[in-house]
């Protein structure tokens, strides 16, 4: 039978009562030497301030534990920011904690391991996330704010930043693997007249449901990007110019045949895309500027069409 314990953490009212706990706990460790839970949450202290990466975070503590303790897993996820880490291999008995400070939920941390967790294991475990509330706020912080900085807030693909970083990188790997590398510029046709006709909120809908169903024509390893206002990048590795033409096709037709609702009413919605594939001599700048032309080429032939070079 599996022991599952669970208990909601919440790091400001409880404060976990750590200057009780100090002093009055010591655990044996896996090597059968005894070590202080003060000398461990000090370990703990110094160790987690050395980074930001919340993965890091989360594998120094759970080494700690696992030396002190003789824990076989650990467990964390936060829904809603699709998190989900595990470090070890599940065991027998186990016991969550949900934490919360400021409001805010910080997530859920599960431990396991073979011996059941009696309630001087459960106390120190209770004491030592003490020393993880911080570490782990800082990191869900800086990754919230790395994800802003490079991720369009409305749509939740990357940004111009990033698209301009990603389009770097894989120019390099273009180039030093001799492979195909091709992009997909899409503008959405008559755009302002949506806005105009059923208002910016209406507007800001038609963008995510063109994102998601960009999305859903490509591969797991292909990004998309906006650009800005209804202009659209796609980046197709290793991807040569008949496959992307297919692609930008499937994007164009999964487009038109969308059912994009406002109020009951239904709104028709196209697009018109440039493909290009890199040339040898072209950068970064050249093979992104051709594509845009193209782009605006097949809106100058009718919309709602690729244009390819």
């Amino acid at each position: 039978m599996t022991l599952t314990q669970g208990n909601t953490i919440d790091f400001d009212s409880a404060r976990l009562k750590l200057s009780e706990n100090m002093t009055s706990v010591t655990v044996m460790p896996a090597e059968n030497r005894q070590l202080s839970l003060t000398a461990v949450q000090d370990k703990l202290t110094r160790s987690l301030q050395t980074t930001l990466e919340l993965d890091r975070v989360l594998e120094l503590f759970f080494q700690e534990l696992r030396a002190f303790m003789g824990l076989d897993c650990l467990e964390y996820r936060l829904e809603g920011r699709d998190l989900h880490q595990r470090i070890g291999q599940s065991s027998l008995h186990r016991c969550s904690y949900r934490m919360t400070h400021a409001g805010s939920f910080l997530g859920e941390i599960q431990f396991s391991r073979k011996k059941r967790f009696n309630e001087t294991h459960l106390k120190t475990l209770e004491t030592l996330l003490g020393n993880l509330l911080y570490p782990l706020r800082n990191a869900l912080l800086y990754r919230e704010a790395a994800y802003c900085a490079h991720n369009d807030s409305l749509t939740g693909v990357g940004n111009r930043l990033a698209m301009d970083r990603a389009l770097d990188r894989e120019v390099k790997l273009s180039i030093r693997n001799r492979s195909t590398l091709s992009l997909l510029v899409l503008d959405i046709d008559y755009f302002k007249q949506i806005n105009d006709q059923y208002g910016h909120a209406c507007g800001d809908e038609a963008l995510k449901a063109v994102v998601n169903c960009v999305r859903n024509c490509l591969r797991g390893v292909d990004d998309v990007f906006r650009m800005g206002g209804e202009e659209f990048v796609v980046l197709l590795s290793d991807t040569a110019a008949r496959e992307a033409r297919m692609v930008a096709e499937r994007i164009r037709s999964a487009i038109e045949e969308m059912q994009f609702q406002t109020d009951g009413v239904s709104i028709a919605i196209t697009a018109s895309i440039g493909v290009a594939t890199r040339r040898l001599d072209e950068g970064n700048r050249e093979v992104l500027d051709r594509c845009d032309k193209l782009m605006y080429s097949a809106k100058r032939g009718g919309r709602n069409r690729i244009a390819v070079q």
